[in-house]
């Protein structure tokens, strides 16, 4: 059995540190805030200006003027606070915040993380905040298909997409395994569908490094 994406979001929440300050990316990442442990404070950050972003509105309860970066409706936390724009990017640039966790089209074994522009005509690109997060953030998880709708594994050896970031990326979380990136090359951490190390190296097409007992 696979990981639905609410469950690979809780998967996440479970790792990022009570008093941490953290951006979610749009998409799945979104939904981390609705899983973060009861007990632990962290601290939402997003880019269009708010810090203390809480879970997503419930439908019907909406407030027009709370969003994230991705346009979702969200909540606030007690002492929320807005500000401008530059001001965000400045928290994202200056080392401000502890954890980010975006999405990617591909990451590579070492962490390089690709995540905004697939030279697909079709499709615009848009790098909005992603390389001052890249950059800028202490630690740096993605949240992605292992594979794509092709059927292409998205954690690969070397990115052949425009890189964001290189290096970035510690953990890779998908609805499969639990990856850690790094220079000595994949490390698999969690197996949610029952397979065993062999057979995802065979359909990944990666050497991996067995971490499970580490």
């Amino acid at each position: 059995m696979v990981l639905s994406r609410k469950d690979i979001a809780c998967r996440v929440a479970q790792d990022i540190p009570d008093g941490s300050y953290v951006n979610l990316g749009i998409g799945i990442p979104t939904l981390v805030a609705d899983f973060i442990p009861d007990g632990r404070e962290v601290i939402l950050h997003t880019e269009n200006g708010m810090l203390g972003m809480g879970p997503a509105a419930e439908e019907g309860s909406e407030d027009l003027d709370l969003i994230n970066a991705g346009k979702i409706y969200v909540t606030e936390s007690v002492g929320a606070s807005y500000f401008h724009h530059a001001d965000s990017f400045g928290m994202m640039r200056g080392g401000h915040l502890d954890v980010c966790v975006m999405g990617a089209y591909q990451v590579s074994t070492r962490g390089d993380l690709a995540n905004w522009r697939t030279d697909n005509p079709a499709v615009i690109p848009g790098v909005g905040g992603a390389m001052d997060l890249a950059a800028g953030a202490r630690r740096v998880f993605v949240i992605m298909d292992l594979f794509s709708r092709a059927g292409e594994c998205k954690l690969v050896q070397n990115c052949t997409y425009p890189l964001t970031g290189p290096g970035c990326v510690e953990r890779v979380y998908t609805e499969i395994a639990l990856f850690e990136t790094g220079p000595d090359g994949a490390r698999v951490l969690e197996i949610f569908d029952g397979s065993d190390l062999g057979s995802l190296s065979e359909r990944t097409g990666l050497e991996l490094i067995d971490g499970r007992a580490s």
